[in-house]
């Protein structure tokens, strides 16, 4: 896949550290990397902004911005208040196969969830990826409540005939409760896509070399990586109570 885009859940579900975590796999594999953050909200002109993080953390990529606006609301309603344009699905399908032209992958990060709006008309990521006919990774929570909104996403996804790539959990607590335990194999059923890959909690607060060289064991081999999930949920799952 040349272009890939990732979204989330919702919001602080690791959306970014994972989108580093699938760079710095696919650097490591030898490929060329660009990230596309499609709206950058609640980071002033000079801060540090997500596609700023994948790049500390995972190397060499290429990022890229549409917009920022300061106040961290959805996109929509970020640029309305700031007085600012708004960016639009098709400016970030145009960016993204762009950026595919001399890139071997492209990662778009969205902001929140699948359908927060970018724009007055509604427009979405949703919209992008149905623009360029890219797969979707879908980034989740571990514990109780994470399947209801893991399956709204995937059917919202399927309603639209795109492709579902998989879901990565974006941070899997050390010491993870029934629930999580559970979700490990109950989230690929209810997402009908393969659990891709699971970051550990804290894994953005890890040193980048640390961080670079621990990342493909966090995700399968579709994404680049040698996480194996078989004996991850074999390790993670709870005893049967009689």
């Amino acid at each position: 896949m040349a272009i890939l885009v990732i979204t989330g859940t919702g919001t602080e579900v690791g959306k970014t550290v994972t989108t580093a975590a699938v760079a710095a796999t696919a650097l490591a594999a030898g490929r060329s990397v660009a990230v596309l953050k499609a709206a950058q909200t609640g980071v002033g002109p000079h801060e540090r902004g997500d596609a700023d993080e994948v790049a500390r953390l995972a190397g060499a990529v290429t990022t890229a911005e549409l917009a920022r606006y300061p106040e961290p609301l959805a996109p929509g309603t970020a640029a309305r208040r700031a007085g600012r344009a708004p960016v639009h699905p098709h400016e970030i399908a145009e960016a993204a196969a762009k950026l595919a032209t001399d890139h071997d992958l492209v990662l778009v990060e969205g902001a929140g969830g699948l359908l927060v709006r970018f724009d007055a008309a509604g427009g979405t990521l949703a919209d992008a990826a149905e623009s360029l006919g890219a797969p979707v990774l879908v980034v989740v929570t571990a514990g109780l409540g994470t399947l209801n909104t893991t399956e709204l996403t995937a059917r919202e996804i399927r309603s639209r005939r795109l492709d579902l790539a998989g879901v990565v959990i974006g941070s899997w607590p050390a010491e993870p409760d029934l629930a999580s335990r559970c979700n490990v194999a109950d989230l690929p059923e209810v997402a009908g896509a393969p659990l891709l890959g699971a970051l550990p909690a804290g894994a953005g607060a890890l040193v980048p070399e640390d961080f670079r060289a621990a990342a493909p064991g966090w995700l399968t081999p579709r994404l680049d990586g040698t996480w194996q999930v078989e004996a991850f949920r074999v390790r993670e799952a709870p005893p049967v109570r009689r």
